[in-house]
């Protein structure tokens, strides 16, 4: 029987998602030494299975700062990934159902004015001038110009892919056993493969990231949801823009092939490792979809999916350093919103990995904030 492998190295990342990929990423191009530990294919998880959507529209004020910063990231994505990825700013129209939700609309503009997001309210004649293909549920809506869309099953993959040229040494397959600290040194196990050593830990490891946390001390109140995904067969272009609803609910873009990606509720979460979607559902998603998008009435679902997210109650992630252990930090609990911050929580963590700080605003992300919670609250990051 071989004898596990050692390895010692200046960063260890738990979770090639996005974001731990992205981390792996900016670190080898500091020159820092990086090997990453992935339990499935790097970002097959809900990095690779979300609904694609790159936008800044509607996130929380406090996470405009990180958005921003990965807005310019997605900009110059095929350079940096040799890939596009099928990124276009094809710009993101929240539609609006009622007058509230336009005076909501209108509210969410001037709170993220300082951002320069650039957000146009449409609505009456316009509307159905510039929007034809709407619904009349549709009164009006917020229009980001430049939002957009991507492959999440290509963009999320290319990371890893260029980290791993840029010198990261990347494990998938390689579910981590065991992570312990020594008081100097980090160990992380997957099974009787692989043992790393680092000063360093990044702990990215999406719905999984609670129990890693909770090693250290930390338990957030984590828990997870399975996104209800679905795509139409190809019919002929009718938008470009990516849509949202306020107030929450359906979700969907039309890419260059002509199919449509539909996405909202949740799915059905097998085990810790399993979901999928579920009839009812898809039945709800289907007569949503309709009503905001007409043309698509007799068009064939091809297929559904779903993942596993991270969820916090406050749906806001924890991003920063661990408050019991140095030299350790986390980066997960991006509750179904990841894919377009991603890129720029990978490079804070990067920061954080070789200086101890960044200019990026995040203390409304420590870990920190849960100290105290109720226990009741505290959920295993394996669904129930």
């Amino acid at each position: 029987m071989s004898s596990i492998r050692k390895l010692r190295t200046d960063v260890a990342i738990v979770g090639g998602g996005i974001v731990g990929s992205s981390a792996a990423l900016a670190l080898r191009r500091m020159g820092v030494g990086v090997v990453l530990l992935e339990r499935d294919l790097c970002g097959s998880r809900s990095s690779g299975v979300n609904y694609g959507g790159v936008r800044r529209q509607g996130r929380a004020v406090s996470q405009l700062p990180l958005a921003q910063r990965a807005h310019r990231i997605w900009g110059g994505l095929a350079g940096l990934l040799g890939t596009d990825g099928e990124y276009i700013r094809s710009g993101h129209f929240k539609i609006a159902r009622s007058e509230s939700d336009m005076a909501s609309l209108e509210r969410y503009r001037a709170l993220s004015s300082d951002f320069d997001l650039g957000l146009e309210l449409i609505s009456g004649a316009r509307l159905r001038e510039q929007c034809p293909w709407l619904g009349t549920r549709a009164v009006g809506g917020s229009l980001c110009a430049e939002d957009g869309q991507a492959n999440p099953r290509l963009v999320s993959p290319a990371f890893a892919l260029a980290a791993q040229r840029a010198g990261a040494q990347v494990f998938e397959r390689h579910r981590v056993d065991e992570v312990a600290h020594d008081g100097a040194m980090f160990m992380v196990r997957s099974g009787n493969a692989l043992e790393v050593q680092a000063p360093v830990l990044l702990n990215c490891a999406g719905a999984w990231a609670g129990a890693i946390a909770s090693q250290f001390g930390e338990t957030p109140p984590m828990y997870a949801r399975s996104p209800l995904m679905a795509v139409t067969e190809p019919v002929p272009h009718f938008m470009k823009w990516s849509l949202g609803v306020e107030g929450g609910g359906i979700y969907c873009r039309q890419v260059e092939r002509g199919n449509v990606v539909l996405g909202g509720g949740s799915g059905i979460t097998l085990d810790a490792e399993r979901s999928r979607a579920e009839r009812e559902g898809i039945a709800t998603l289907a007569v949503q979809a309709i009503e905001l998008l007409p043309v698509l009435r007799h068009a064939h679902i091809i297929r559904t999916w779903g993942g596993t997210e991270g969820y916090l109650p406050d749906r806001e992630p924890v991003l920063g350093p661990s408050r019991t252990t140095p030299g350790l930090f986390h980066g997960f609990g991006f509750a179904g919103a990841g894919f377009q911050i991603g890129p720029a929580a990978g490079e804070v963590l990067a920061e954080l990995a070789r200086d101890g700080r960044t200019d990026t605003p995040i203390d409304a992300f420590a870990i920190e904030r849960f100290d105290g919670a109720d226990e009741s609250l505290t959920a295993s990051a394996s669904p129930t």
